[in-house]
C-alpha cells in the first residue's frame, strides 16, 4: 500500500500555494493539485507585445502589513512599488441631461472618502460630482441621529439612508461596483468597511466616521504593486515550494473528498481526473489535506462528508459572478498627458459605456511607462456586473477588441482608431463567489464551525477570507498553521491562533 503523503492541498491559488507553504516548512510531504494548467488564480499575468502585464490581480492592500511581511519573507521587497497618487475619475449619466451629447459626463473621483462615501459633503470635488442638491442632503446626515443598538449591514442602504441617493448612486455605486464587481446595496458593511460602524457610533456621523478612518489610516498610498507585476508573487511562492520538494500537479481535478484508512490512522482518499485520461480512478491519499479551491467547488467537495456540511448548502450563498478583462497595447500618444488619472470607475447607468471600470495601466504604475515607451500605452477594461449577464459572452474576440476600443475612447476622452491597437487580450474570470455580500461573515462562522468539527481538514480562500490579498495571505497562514501544528503534534492555544 502506498504510504500516504503528509498534506494534499487543492488548488494551487494564491491561498493554496500559501498554506502548502506553511505545513512544507517544517519538513511535512506535500503535494498540489490544480485543475487547470497554471497556478495562482486570479494573480497571473500575461505577455503583451513584448510587456509582462498583469492579467488578473495588479496590486495588493497595505492594511496590516502581512502582505509586506510574506512579501519580505520571500526576497521580494525591492521589487515593491506604490502607483501613481494621481486617482481615478467617475464616469457618470450627467446630471441634467440636455442632448445626447451631455448624456454623460467624467469627473474626478473626489479624495477624501472612503469607497466613495464623501466626508467632507461640501467640498468642491463632491459638488461636481453630486451637485449642490446632492451635497446639502448629504451634510444632512450631520444632523441626523445615529443608530445605537445593533449595526447596520447593506453599505448601499445604508449611505442611501444617511446621505441621499445621489451620493449612493453617483459614488458609492461606481466604486463598489469596480472593486467589488456587486452593488453597494449587496455589499455586507463589516467587510467592506472594516470599523465604519464603530467609528458611526463615536463620530456620531457618516461624514464624520468616514475622515476619522482616513485620519487613522498609514500615510501613503492604500495599494502597492511589484515591479514586473503580481505574478511575480506566486511564481516566487512555488519557488520557495520547490526548495522543499512540493510536488504540484497542475491539469488534475479533484472529484471527491473522503475518509480512508482506520480510527487508529485515519486517511483522506481524494479521488482526481488528470487532463490527459478521461478514467477517474486515480486516487490520492494523504493524512491532512487542505481545500483551497473557488467557493463553489469547495462547497461541492465537502458537502458529502457528514451532518455538518449538509446545512452549507442551504445556506444563501450568492451567485457567482463572471468577469471578463480585456487588455489593450496602443500606439496612442496623445494620452501620455494622462487625461483621465489612473482609470475610470464607470456608473451602471452611463448610457454609452458597457465597461464598469477601466485602468490606465501606463499612467498608474510607472513600470510600466518605462517598458512601454513614449507613445505606446496599456490600458485594461473590465466586464461583468453581479446579478447581471455578461455582455461579453456572445462576442468574439474581434467584437470585443472593437467594444474595449470604443469604451476606451469615450472614458479617456481620445479618439483610438482601429490601427492604433499594437495588442489585444481577453481574460476570463468566472465562478467567483463574493465574499463581501450580505451574510458573508454569518455564512463564513458556519463553514468554521463544521471544519473544526472534521479533525485533519481546512478550507481556506477569498470566498471565505475576503477580497483582495491582505485578507487571503493571512488567512492561508492561519489554515497551514494549524495542519502542520496538528501534524507535528502540537497543541494551539488561543493566544497562538
Amino acid at each position: 500500500m502506498t504510504t500516504p503523503i503528509d498534506v494534499l492541498v487543492i488548488g494551487a491559488g494564491v491561498a493554496g500555494l500559501v498554506a502548502a507553504r506553511e505545513c512544507a516548512q517544517v519538513g511535512l510531504s506535500v503535494t498540489i493539485i490544480e485543475a487547470t494548467d497554471a497556478v495562482g488564480g486570479p494573480v497571473a499575468g500575461h505577455v503583451l507585445d513584448g510587456l509582462s502585464l498583469d492579467s488578473g490581480a495588479e496590486s495588493f492592500a497595505v492594511r496590516g502589513g502581512t502582505v509586506a511581511s510574506f512579501i519580505e519573507d520571500l526576497g521580494l521587497t525591492d521589487q515593491v512599488v506604490a502607483p501613481n497618487v494621481a486617482g481615478a475619475w467617475l464616469h457618470l449619466p450627467a446630471l441634467k441631461p440636455g442632448s445626447t451629447a451631455d448624456a454623460s459626463v467624467s469627473v474626478p473621483l473626489p479624495k477624501a472618502g472612503v469607497l466613495g462615501i464623501p466626508g467632507s459633503p461640501l467640498a468642491d470635488d463632491v459638488r461636481r460630482v453630486i451637485g449642490w442638491k446632492g451635497s446639502l442632503r448629504a451634510y444632512g446626515d450631520r444632523l441626523m441621529p445615529v443608530l445605537t443598538i445593533g449595526r447596520e449591514h447593506s453599505l448601499g442602504d445604508f449611505v442611501k439612508k444617511r446621505m441621499g441617493a445621489r451620493v449612493l448612486d453617483r459614488l458609492v455605486e461606481p466604486v463598489a461596483s469596480g472593486v467589488y464587481t456587486t452593488s453597494a446595496v449587496d455589499l455586507e458593511i463589516d467587510v467592506v468597511a472594516p470599523g465604519l460602524n464603530r467609528a458611526l457610533t463615536t463620530a456620531g456621523s457618516l461624514s464624520g466616521a468616514v475622515s476619522a478612518l482616513r485620519a487613522g489610516a498609514p500615510a501613503g498610498s492604500n495599494v502597492g504593486g511589484l515591479l514586473g507585476g503580481m505574478a511575480c508573487l506566486p511564481a516566487a511562492i512555488v519557488a520557495a515550494l520547490e526548495h522543499h520538494n512540493v510536488t504540484i500537479l497542475t491539469g488534475t481535478t479533484a472529484e471527491s473528498l473522503a475518509h480512508s484508512g482506520t480510527d487508529d490512522a485515519p486517511t483522506w482518499a481524494v479521488a482526481v481526473t488528470r487532463r490527459e485520461d478521461a478514467d477517474p480512478a486515480d486516487t490520492l491519499t494523504a493524512r491532512y489535506v487542505i481545500v483551497a479551491t473557488q467557493g463553489a467547488q469547495a462547497l461541492r467537495l465537502v458537502n458529502p462528508l457528514g451532518a455538518q456540511f449538509d446545512a452549507l448548502a442551504e445556506l444563501d450563498w450568492p451567485a457567482p459572478t463572471a468577469v471578463t478583462l480585456t487588455s489593450l497595447v496602443l500606439d496612442a500618444p496623445e494620452l501620455d498627458s494622462h487625461p483621465r488619472g489612473t482609470g475610470v470607475l464607470v456608473s451602471v447607468d452611463a448610457p454609452d459605456v458597457t465597461a464598469k471600470a477601466l485602468t490606465h495601466v501606463t499612467a498608474k504604475w510607472a513600470w510600466v511607462a518605462e517598458a512601454a515607451g513614449p507613445g505606446r500605452h496599456v490600458v485594461r477594461l473590465s466586464y461583468g456586473r453581479a446579478g447581471q449577464p455578461n455582455p461579453t459572452d456572445d462576442l468574439g474576440d474581434d467584437e470585443l477588441q472593437a467594444l474595449a476600443l470604443h469604451d476606451a475612447s469615450t472614458l479617456l476622452g481620445v479618439s483610438l482608431p482601429a490601427s492604433s491597437v499594437r495588442a489585444f487580450a481577453r481574460t476570463e474570470w468566472r465562478d467567483a463567489l463574493s465574499p463581501a455580500t450580505l451574510g458573508a461573515p454569518e455564512r463564513a462562522h458556519q463553514v468554521r464551525e463544521a471544519v473544526a468539527a472534521t479533525p485533519r481538514l481546512e478550507i481556506t480562500g477569498a470566498w471565505l477570507a475576503g477580497t483582495g490579498l491582505a485578507s487571503v495571505i493571512p488567512h492561508a497562514l492561519q489554515a497551514g498553521d494549524r495542519i502542520r501544528h496538528a501534524a507535528l503534534g502540537l497543541t494551539i492555544t488561543a493566544a497562538d491562533s
